[in-house]
């Protein structure tokens, strides 16, 4: 049997509800827009046939109904010449917030969501966010005043430079922030992600740290005796360098482990991170190469470091170096298929072959894989000796 029953009204309702409008519109003090439901029932010739059937239905909407409480029901007339007339309900109408209420049993989410709004009255970025996202809004339920204290402190303290542990507000810590980091964040109108987040507010974040090892007598860093230092992206920028090689590796164990070039520097790339590296101003008067996997995303982030550096060459991410390797080809579970439009002739055959499957299902070879003794060789021909 197909005839409505109250289960469907209440469904009518509820989608309502979970898309928020209803409770922005009552907060908004709009009219109640009037939902009519209709009631599919029996026909007038199964009227007799089915009257205990039709006894039950009737029976159970106005159960449903609670005497108005949750909806009205409109009726009609079937039947005719051929069959004999009858009164059957058409419609089930809710006309009021308080019969929506009512029949989804929400009146006190209702209550609740009135009273964040109330504690929002002096924060219009909070009370225009909770009217747009009602019922996100509730989820946040008791941390409502800790997240009007954070926005508050938030607001007050942009472009301070200070960090997130320095709130003051009671009851905020760096961890309440981050947890509602997207809802201050649409608050704010700023980008979600952590460090736009920060960026956009003025706020002190994690510093930028680039590991590299100088070759002896480089600069403000070679006469410090130190073999790898981590310095602060903004810093480092400013120092006076002048390297005459610079090598860009990808992964950390061969960063640690490749012979620094005389006069040069080897920086630990941290995939695609490059454009840490390509915001040294240093770099731009030196010979740079670039040794990352060999891979699709090992050319991506090629690519991406030639953007900032365009004489970047590339090193040991050449077809005989894959060919040689074949017994360390891995699957690279998720490739991209992005148009790379920075890599030489040569790069962009090969990655096309990647892409395209030519070589095998997904090939990668990972730089730690490729023998010592092979990439000493290759890494010689460009300036780096063995015993450097």
């Amino acid at each position: 049997m197909t005839w409505v029953r109250p289960a469907t009204v209440r469904d009518a309702v509820r989608r309502r509800w979970n898309n928020g409008s209803l409770l922005t519109a009552h907060a908004a003090g709009e009219p109640f827009p009037q939902i009519r439901v209709p009631l599919a029932g029996p026909r007038a010739a199964e009227v007799a046939d089915r009257l205990g059937e039709v006894e039950e239905w009737l029976n159970a909407l106005r159960i449903g109904s609670r005497d108005g409480a949750c909806y009205e029901l409109e009726w009609k007339e079937v039947g005719g010449r051929k069959f004999q007339r009858e009164r059957l309900p058409s419609h089930a109408v809710v006309t009021s917030y308080r019969q929506a209420w009512t029949l989804l049993g929400v009146a006190g989410e209702v209550a609740r969501f009135e009273t964040l709004l109330a504690a929002a009255a002096q924060a219009p970025a909070a009370l225009e966010w909770a009217l747009a996202h009602p019922l996100r809004a509730l989820e946040i339920g008791e941390d409502w005043p800790r997240l009007l204290a954070a926005l508050a402190w938030l607001d007050a303290n942009r472009g301070s430079g200070r960090y997130l542990r320095e709130v003051t507000s009671p009851g905020v810590d760096t961890k309440f922030a981050e947890r509602h980091r997207g809802v201050l964040a649409a608050m704010l109108g700023v980008p979600g992600p952590a460090a736009a987040f920060l960026d956009s507010l003025g706020l002190g974040r994690k510093p930028d740290l680039v590991r590299l090892r100088p070759a002896p007598g480089l600069g403000q860093l070679g006469h410090l005796g130190l073999s790898e230092v981590a310095v602060r992206l903004d810093e480092l920028a400013r120092l006076d360098l002048a390297p005459e090689r610079a090598l860009i590796v990808e992964n950390e164990i061969t960063y640690l482990s490749v012979p620094v070039p005389p006069g040069g520097v080897v920086l630990w790339g941290r995939g695609f991170e490059v454009d840490r590296m390509g915001r040294l101003p240093w770099l731009a008067s030196a010979d740079v190469a670039y040794w990352g996997d060999l891979d699709t995303h090992g050319f991506a982030i090629l690519d991406r470091l030639r953007s900032w550096l365009p004489g970047v060459r590339s090193v040991l991410m050449d077809r005989e170096t894959l060919l040689e390797h074949r017994s360390g080809w891995v699957r690279e579970e998720r490739p991209t298929h992005a148009a790379l439009p920075r890599l030489t002739p040569d790069e962009a055959r090969l990655y096309h072959d990647l892409v395209e499957d030519r070589l095998g299902p997904k090939v990668r070879l990972e730089q730690e894989l490729i023998g010592w003794p092979w990439a000493l060789e290759r890494l010689g021909q460009w300036g780096i000796e063995a015993s450097a």
